[in-house]
C-alpha cells in the first residue's frame, strides 16, 4: 500500500505542479497588468517555487558534451560500453585524448539517486582519462524475469566490468560502493585475475562505521533489520515493467536525506523564492539545476538494501572479517597488487573521518608505498566528488596517484 499511497500523492502533486506552472507564467507576462504590481511578482515566484518542487522528474542525461584541457575545447563521446539487466557500463572519451591514457572505472552509488549525481566527477576525470561509469538501473524498471539483484551480484558485476575493460585499469569508488569495490579488488587479487585494477580510490565510503558514526550510522545501528524490511521496503506497482519486485523505493531515500538537513533545504527554496523575486534568474536556476538532480531517485532491490544495512552499518562484516562472497570469506589482506587512496572529507556528515581510512590499516598484505590518505579539507560528502574542492584540490591528487602506480604496474609488468 505504500508505494500506492505514493502514486497517488504524485498523481495529485503532478497536476497542481502543472496548475502553478501555468498561473505562475499567467502573473508573469507582461501582457498582465498585475505583473507590474508588488503582489504579482511574489504571487508569480510563489506559484514557480512550488511548482518546481512539485513536477514530476524522471532519468536526468548525463549532457558532458565538452570540456576545456589547456584552453582547448574537446568533444566528449558517450556511449554505452557493456549492457547488464541492473546497470549498463557507460563510457566517456574525449577527441585528442592520449593513445595511453589511463582507462578508469568510475563506481557509482547505488542508493536512490541515479549515476548522474556524478556529472561532475565524470567531466572532470574525462579530461585526462578513458572513463567508464556504472550506471545502474531503477529496479522498479527491471522486469521480475531478470531475477533479484543482491550485494553478491554487485561484486560480480563489478569483476565483470574490469574484465571488460581489461587489465591495468584503475577504479574510483565513491561512496556507498566503496565496500563492493574493495571486497571485488580483494577477490581479484586472491584469485590473481589479470584484470584485477592497478589502483582503487574510494571517496567517503563506509568501510568501517564505528569511526567516527553519523546519524547515518546511528539510523541503521538503533533498529534492527526486521524493522527495516516492514517498514521501508515496497513492492512495485503493475504499472511498472518491474511489478511486484521487493525494492526500497527512491521517494523514501529521498525523504530521509531531506529530512536530514531539512531546514536547509526549506532556506534554500526560500533564498530561490528571493532571487526571483527581484529577477536574479541566473542563482535561481543555479538551484532548480541543483534540485533536479537531488530530486531524481530510482528504487534499489530489496535484497541489496538489506544486505547492506545488515553487513556494512550493523555487522561490519568488512572489517571484522566476516564477509563472504558467494560463500568464501573475503580477505583483505590478500590485496597486494592493487594500490589503494583512501579520499575523506573534513566535513563529510553521511561518512565520517576514520571510515573510509580504515581500508589502509585492513589491506595488511599491502606495502605501504601503495597507500596513500588524504583528508579534504572544509570538504562535505558531496564537495568530495562534486564542485571546486572536487575539481581544483582532489583531482589532481588522484590523477597524480594513479599515474604513479600505472607506472609501476606497468614496469612490473615489463
Amino acid at each position: 500500500m505504500l508505494y500506492h499511497a505514493y502514486e497517488l500523492q504524485r498523481a495529485w502533486l503532478t497536476g497542481a505542479s502543472a496548475w502553478a506552472s501555468i498561473g505562475a507564467e499567467m502573473l508573469a507576462n507582461p501582457r498582465n497588468p498585475l505583473a507590474y504590481n508588488g503582489m504579482g511578482p511574489i504571487a508569480a515566484s510563489a506559484l514557480e517555487v512550488f511548482a518546481h518542487a512539485t513536477q514530476p522528474r524522471g532519468k536526468p542525461a548525463f549532457g558532458i558534451e565538452r570540456v576545456t584541457v589547456g584552453g582547448t575545447a574537446h568533444r566528449v563521446t558517450e556511449a554505452i560500453a557493456y549492457n547488464k539487466p541492473f546497470g549498463d557500463l557507460r563510457r566517456f572519451t574525449r577527441d585528442g585524448l592520449p593513445a595511453d591514457a589511463p582507462r578508469v572505472l568510475i563506481v557509482a552509488p547505488m542508493s536512490g539517486h541515479y549515476a548522474t549525481l556524478l556529472r561532475g566527477t565524470v567531466a572532470r576525470m574525462v579530461e585526462n582519462a578513458d572513463v567508464y561509469i556504472t550506471d545502474w538501473a531503477d529496479a522498479k524498471m527491471v522486469p521480475l524475469s531478470e531475477g533479484r539483484f543482491d550485494l553478491d551480484d554487485y561484486i560480480d558485476y563489478l569483476i565483470e566490468f574490469l574484465e571488460f575493460i581489461g587489465p591495468g585499469a584503475h577504479v574510483i569508488a565513491v561512496c556507498q560502493p566503496s565496500v563492493p569495490a574493495l571486497a571485488a579488488t580483494a577477490v581479484m587479487n586472491a584469485a590473481r585475475h589479470p584484470a584485477r585494477p592497478a589502483t582503487l580510490t574510494m571517496m567517503g565510503g563506509p568501510i568501517d562505521t564505528r569511526c567516527s558514526p553519523t546519524s547515518v550510522n546511528d539510523l541503521a545501528m538503533d533498529r534492527p533489520i526486521a524493522w527495516f524490511r516492514q517498514n521501508v521496503i515496497a513492492t512495485v506497482p503493475m504499472q511498472y515493467p518491474g511489478g511486484g519486485r521487493r525494492v526500497y523505493p527512491g521517494f523514501l531515500q529521498l525523504a530521509g536525506f531531506m529530512s536530514m538537513n531539512l531546514g536547509n533545504h526549506m532556506l534554500s527554496h526560500y533564498e530561490m523564492f528571493k532571487h526571483l523575486t527581484v529577477g536574479d534568474e541566473a542563482s535561481a536556476e543555479a538551484t532548480k539545476a541543483f534540485y533536479d538532480e537531488y530530486r531524481s531517485v530510482c528504487d534499489m532491490s530489496a535484497e541489496f538494501y538489506l544486505q547492506t544495512v545488515e553487513e556494512v552499518f550493523q555487522k561490519h562484516s568488512l572489517p571484522g572479517g566476516t564477509f563472504v562472497h558467494r560463500g568464501a570469506p573475503v580477505d583483505l589482506g590478500a590485496i597486494t597488487d592493487t594500490a589503494i587512496l583512501a579520499v575523506e572529507g573534513e566535513r563529510d556528515d553521511i561518512s565520517g573521518i576514520g571510515q573510509t581510512r580504515a581500508a589502509l590499516d585492513l589491506a595488511t598484505g599491502l606495502a605501504k608505498a601503495k597507500k596513500q590518505y588524504l583528508l579534504a579539507e572544509g570538504a562535505g560528502h558531496y564537495g568530495i566528488f562534486n564542485g571546486r574542492r572536487w575539481r581544483d584540490s582532489i583531482a589532481p591528487v588522484v590523477e597524480q596517484f594513479i599515474a604513479r602506480h600505472a607506472a609501476r604496474t606497468l614496469r612490473a609488468a615489463a
